[in-house]
């Protein structure tokens, strides 16, 4: 099983396995009779080959493994190699059907079908075609026509040629059309790294030589930004380059220089440009020497103590002399390093300086033309000396005003408030009487209660007292005659 098939059937949860049959099938029919479920397949094939291409595993020209470094935090810079494949780019041919061919189910009878939907929707578009005809993206209808002649390729002659066969007369029949050998650039895909180029580019506060790039430093620069395990080919940046400058206008490039779009102006290629790309990879460049000799001589200080621990000095004497050299060339590149770096350090500090001229110089021009508004400063002390004058005058129209207000004596006030100060006395104490009042018939009330209360309680102790006094008196007058006679 290739790497392709075992990424899709493991990572992409279309591809269960109660799917594959229908998938590995020749689904093309169900778009008359089973319209959903040939959607469904088709998107489920398109989105499996993009996510695949995107980290690497669709590639079938030839893969170029590239040495790299990263840094490690124990020891420092270790060598990693990436493999260079397409990312942006898939080419439809006889090794894409091995690679997706299932030991169980064999090969995707449809997959013809699945491009042609792909092409059709411009989630895929032919490469030549890309590149020569501007505006595709753009556009919201399907491009139907392709013009013959603007394409150099013969098989993509030959591939419009089809394409508007099938649209003018339809296809010639319900099965599964054959595979094309062509290379189609992934939309999706090329979109996503185009977005996280300039996100990256852009993001940080970075300055405007930041923004500047040769094709070496930016390939360099961008190379794994859609995968940390492998990088975009060649093919890739010419297409990643062409979509950012004529699509999107994210960048100028002139075909050796990249310059991002800043906050404030358009991009646009200058001479001093080129210069500053030239000097960042000239300073790239060295400092990849500068490690290449350190590590060199590093590996040759080993080499010499392992010849004189075996006692082989003439190995010893070589090492030895080829780390002098390399130590002589290693100071001239850090010399070259140090003056290329602080030409660079000058040149940012020029622009620095150039823009805060700029912003100082259009500053000038808003003042100038405030002052203009303005009129300078006698027309200034005109104004506010009319403006005064205009301040007077209302002054005068108010005291004028205050003199025809109507004469009120004083006295009748005082009298007035007198009067009203005692009727709200009165109304108080009146007030204030009726609460003592109620406050009075209320405690007199409680009295007479109290009163009655303790009278009731009187006589009820006086009638139990003669009770007990009656009762008293009647058995101390009974005779001993009146008592019963006992029996002998």
């Amino acid at each position: 099983m290739s790497e392709l098939l075992k990424y899709i059937l493991t990572h992409e949860e279309a591809f269960r396995r109660n799917r594959l049959p229908s998938l590995y099938s020749d689904f093309t029919p169900q778009k008359k009779t089973n319209p959903d479920g040939y959607a469904v397949n088709v998107a489920a094939w398109e989105q499996a080959l993009n996510r695949a291409a995107k980290r690497g595993y669709t590639s079938s020209r030839g893969v170029r493994v590239r040495s790299g470094s990263t840094v490690s935090a124990k020891s420092g810079t270790a060598p990693v190699k990436r493999k260079k494949t397409d990312h942006l780019i898939l080419r439809t041919d006889e090794s894409l059907l091995r690679d997706l061919e299932s030991p169980e189910w064999g090969r995707p009878v449809a997959l013809g079908t699945v491009f042609d939907e792909a092409v059709r929707n411009n989630s895929m578009i032919p490469l030549p075609v890309y590149k020569t005809t501007a505006g595709l993206l753009q556009r919201k209808s399907q491009w139907k026509l392709i013009d013959p002649g603007v394409l150099s390729p013969w098989n993509v002659m030959s591939w419009g040629a089809r394409q508007l066969k099938g649209f003018v007369v339809g296809p010639e029949s319900d099965s599964a059309p054959k595979l094309q050998v062509q290379e189609l650039v992934l939309i999706e895909n090329l979109q996503e790294a185009a977005d996280l180029v300039v996100k990256k580019a852009t993001g940080g506060n970075s300055s405007k030589l930041d923004l500047i790039y040769s094709r070496e430093s930016f390939v360099e620069e961008f190379a794994a930004i859609l995968n940390d395990a492998t990088e975009l080919s060649d093919a890739d940046f010419d297409v990643l380059l062409l979509y950012l400058s004529r699509d999107s206008g994210a960048i100028a490039y002139d075909g050796k220089t990249i310059k991002f779009k800043s906050a404030d102006e358009s991009p646009e290629i200058t001479q001093q440009d080129t210069t500053i790309a030239s000097i960042k990879t000239l300073v790239s460049t060295v400092s990849k020497q500068v490690t290449s000799l350190e590590a060199k001589i590093a590996e040759l200080t080993v080499s010499a103590k392992t010849a004189l621990s075996n006692k082989n000095r003439i190995s010893a004497l070589s090492a030895v002399r080829s780390k002098k050299m390399a130590e002589h060339n290693l100071q001239q590149r850090f010399n070259t390093l140090m003056q290329l770096e602080e030409v660079y350090s000058k040149i940012e500090q020029a622009a620095g300086q150039v823009d805060m001229v700029q912003v100082m110089q259009a500053s000038t021009g808003v003042l100038r033309g405030l002052h203009t508004q303005i009129g300078g400063a006698e027309r200034v002390e005109d104004i506010v000396e009319e403006l005064r004058e205009e301040m007077t005058k209302v002054d005068e129209v108010g005291s004028i005003m205050n003199e025809a207000d109507p004469v009120i004596d004083e006295g009748e006030i005082d009298d007035e408030l007198a009067a009203m100060e005692k009727s709200d006395r009165e109304a108080r104490e009146k007030e204030e009487a009726a609460v003592t009042k109620n406050r009075l018939a209320e405690l007199d009330g409680v009295k007479k209660a109290s009163d009655e209360a303790s009278r009731r309680a009187r006589a009820s102790e006086d009638a139990d007292s003669a009770l007990a006094d009656n009762i008293i008196d009647r058995l101390s007058n009974m005779s001993v005659e009146d008592r019963p006679m006992q029996a002998n």
